[in-house]
C-alpha cells in the first residue's frame, strides 16, 4: 500500500465501493498529524464525487484531484489533501 509520492501516506480505495471508500479514507485521515498529507487513489463515480466532498465538509483541504491517465477521465483519479 505504499508507493512514491510527495505526500506524507498513500491509501488506494480503488478495490473498495461506497460508502467504504469514504470510511477508509477518514479512519486513515484520523490517525494523521495537523498538516500532513494523504494521496488517496481512487475510482471516477460515487467515489470521486463523494469523497471529495465529504472531507471538505470535515474541514480538510482538497489540495488536487485528477486522473492518473488523462486519456481515461472516467478510469481511476488521483486526491491530494492535507489535514487541518
Amino acid at each position: 500500500m505504499t508507493e512514491k509520492s510527495s505526500t506524507d501516506l498513500f491509501l488506494d480505495i480503488t478495490s473498495q465501493v461506497c460508502p467504504l471508500t469514504f470510511v477508509k479514507t477518514k479512519l486513515m485521515v484520523e490517525r494523521m498529524d495537523a498538516g500532513q498529507t494523504l494521496e488517496v487513489r481512487l475510482n471516477a463515480g460515487e467515489p470521486l464525487e463523494n469523497v471529495p466532498r465529504s472531507l471538505m465538509e470535515l474541514g480538510h483541504s482538497i489540495l488536487s484531484v485528477h486522473p492518473e491517465r488523462l486519456d481515461e477521465p472516467e478510469g481511476v483519479h488521483r486526491l491530494i489533501l492535507r489535514k487541518n
